[in-house]
């Protein structure tokens, strides 16, 4: 037991040790580029800090065929990221973090919700419709992929049009060489990447240990665990001044959770896989679609104050959101 939480203990040290100079390089690279920080985080942070998931979902439904398990730490880690957002928004001081950050995020929330929204509809049709499969595959295998795709797309000529409307001339890394930060950045990645397949075998153990239900260790541990990149870069851009870095990491990661759904699809050869798990996790789909919404709200309405002190009204939602969806979880799997 204590050898397992030393484990997580050295991987948790690397992964802060090393998510902190990504976020740096890639707040470099944001601006050398003009990628900017929010596309930055969308598109390159969010799929390396979403690698934990891809690992943890091949081996629960290849190594130990447990597709709930699999599913459960994907939904859970959606709302977890947007839990990160709430953390995020108790860390920051000058006022709501959500007013701060550019409204472009709500294009990228609401592709979100569209995905979760396709993944929750079809866990609920795959019981009852043989049609909705390929092969072994469900027909959502082929639908998610190009959904993401488009976002993406969508989501780049969007930002893209607006930094052209709003470009701001920035020289804070003035004398940073791009192409050396360009091989920092792909050895943090790779770093990252190392702790990444390690992370996912050490929360399998942990889940094993507890000995409670699949869904819900996948969902409450494993999710939280496997999340554990989103957390600790999206933190560290918040501390550089980088947040809509952290914000696009955090929707950006969500959006590639879905893709990993497929890609576990593939991987399980016994049939589609959202016919082979719980209907509980209807329930994460659906506080997860919650929590975007409320975020998407609060882009929308921008507050200059927080509300409640140090928190805002979003963050609260999303807090009590989290909370109140994880003891439902709790009695349903008991």
């Amino acid at each position: 037991m204590l050898l397992v939480w030393l484990k997580f203990l050295v991987c948790t040290l690397i992964i802060v040790f090393t998510g902190t100079k990504l976020s740096k390089y890639g707040d470099i690279i944001a601006e050398k580029t003009s990628l900017g920080r929010a596309l930055t985080g969308l598109m390159l942070l969010a799929v390396i800090t979403s690698l934990p998931e891809v690992f943890a979902g091949i081996s629960a439904v290849v190594i130990v065929e447990m597709p709930n398990l699999a599913l459960g730490d994907v939904m859970g880690s959606c709302m977890f990221n947007l839990l990160i957002i709430a953390i995020m928004d108790l860390l920051y001081k000058d006022g709501p973090l959500l007013f701060r950050v550019s409204n472009g995020h709500i294009v990228s929330a609401g592709c979100s919700i569209l995905l979760l929204g396709v993944t929750t509809a079809s866990i609920l049709l795959s019981c009852h419709l043989e049609m909705l499969k390929i092969g072994w595959i469900g027909i959502y295998t082929l639908i998610i992929p190009v959904i993401y795709f488009l976002s993406m797309r969508s989501i780049f000529y969007f930002e893209k049009a607006r930094r052209i409307a709003f470009h701001k001339e920035e020289d804070e890394y003035k004398g940073i060489s791009l192409k050396a930060t360009c091989w920092k950045f792909v050895l943090s990645a790779m770093v990252i990447i190392g702790a990444s397949i390690w992370l996912p075998k050490i929360g399998a153990e942990i889940a094993e240990i507890t000995g409670l239900g699949q869904s819900f260790v996948g969902t409450l541990f494993l999710a939280a665990t496997t999340s554990l990149p989103e957390l600790v870069v999206s933190i560290a851009a918040l501390r550089i001044g980088a947040a809509d870095m952290a914000v696009g990491n955090i929707f950006g990661s969500n959006l590639f959770n879905m893709v990993v759904i497929a890609i576990d699809d593939l991987f399980y050869t016994k049939g589609p896989i959202l016919a082979d798990v719980s209907q509980s996790n209807i329930l994460t789909g659906l506080l997860a679609i919650m929590m975007s919404s409320v975020i998407i709200v609060s882009l929308l309405y921008e507050s200059k104050k927080k509300s409640f002190g140090i928190i805002n009204w979003d963050a609260l939602f999303v807090i009590l959101f989290y909370i109140s969806g994880f003891c439902l979880l709790f009695l349903m799997e008991t």
